[in-house]
């Protein structure tokens, strides 16, 4: 069984992740951490404390709410997602959520269940990576408990994703929004799986997706996944839609999904190309994902969506 903890940014994609790795075999989940980011933080924490109740297996969890702030903030409009998807009758239907908020915002509680886990944790995360920062800045010696951090985050060919004025067009959002958070991490000594544009530009959001899976809501939880990516189209991004986070967080588990190969590289952190992650000799050693085979890809994710159960029908019966 392997340690795990999940630090989101709560837009629909991180909250389709949420559920499919409570369905993930093998995987004991720590803990959960929301920032507002891709998101308003309220929303976010609320939608994963009811996807929990719903689909968490019995799981005993709490999820914390970030009180990082961004270095440039993502645009309005993306953000109110998940408002919607908080609202959405499946996650309400049994009122109030039962899966408590942590005590603590979420860069303590990442630093403190991961100190106290039984053994090495794995970290998934897919937004900025600035809780991860805090508490490294907090207990440097944290890296040695984290066997690896999986980021969806970057890119290493120079075409980003952030259009914004006084930007050179080279940066991956959750890398800009807060690039010295980037940085720290970069700096750290702490095993990094890098899943940037590169490779989640290989699993776009199409409609003959969306159609398979409005084929199979019959299932509860392709049921909320189709309701949540219905939230979410190319013209409001402006960019085409991928499965960045579930892509990621589909790795953490299953790496035999992609391919990969290790490269030296470094952040920027100031300038106009601020939050670019870059190859270079001199930089560190990290594991980059370049491919993806996305026919298991897409067979996996159906496999995970079809166990998930909802709890409220155990209780029932």
């Amino acid at each position: 069984m392997r340690n795990v903890y999940f630090n989101h940014d709560g837009n629909v994609d991180d909250l389709v992740s949420l559920l499919l790795l409570l369905q993930m075999p093998n995987v004991h989940l720590l803990g959960v951490g929301a920032v507002g980011a891709d998101s308003y933080v309220e929303p976010a924490v609320s939608a994963s404390r009811k996807i929990i109740d719903l689909f968490g297996k019995q799981k005993s969890l709490a999820v914390a709410k970030s009180d990082s702030r961004p270095v440039h903030q993502f645009p309005k409009e993306w953000r109110l997602s998940a408002f919607s998807f908080d609202d959405f009758p499946i996650l309400n239907e049994h009122g109030a959520p039962r899966t408590p908020e942590a005590d603590e915002p979420a860069h303590l509680d990442l630093l403190n269940k991961v100190q106290s886990a039984d053994g090495p944790v794995t970290l998934v995360m897919t937004g900025p990576l600035t809780d991860l920062a805090r508490a490294l800045e907090l207990e440097p010696k944290l890296a040695d408990r984290i066997e690896r951090l999986y980021w969806m985050g970057g890119t290493m060919n120079n075409q980003g994703n952030v259009a914004e004025p006084e930007q050179d067009g080279t940066v991956e959002w959750n890398a800009y929004w807060d690039p010295e958070a980037v940085k720290t991490v970069w700096d750290s000594t702490i095993d990094i799986v890098m899943v940037g544009l590169e490779s989640t530009d290989q699993v776009p959001l199409t409609p003959e997706l969306r159609q398979h899976w409005a084929s199979l809501r019959h299932y509860p939880a392709f049921d909320l996944i189709g309701q949540g990516y219905s939230l979410v189209h190319s013209f409001e991004a402006n960019s085409t839609y991928y499965l960045w986070d579930v892509l990621t967080t589909m790795v953490s588990r299953y790496p035999e999904l992609v391919t990969s190969k290790l490269v030296h590289s470094d952040v920027l952190t100031q300038g106009p190309g601020a939050g670019r992650t870059y190859l270079t000799e001199d930089g560190r050693p990290i594991t980059l994902v370049t491919g993806v085979k996305g026919n298991a890809f897409f067979k996996q994710i159906d496999e995970l969506a079809m166990q998930a159960t909802s709890n409220f029908e155990t209780e029932t019966k």
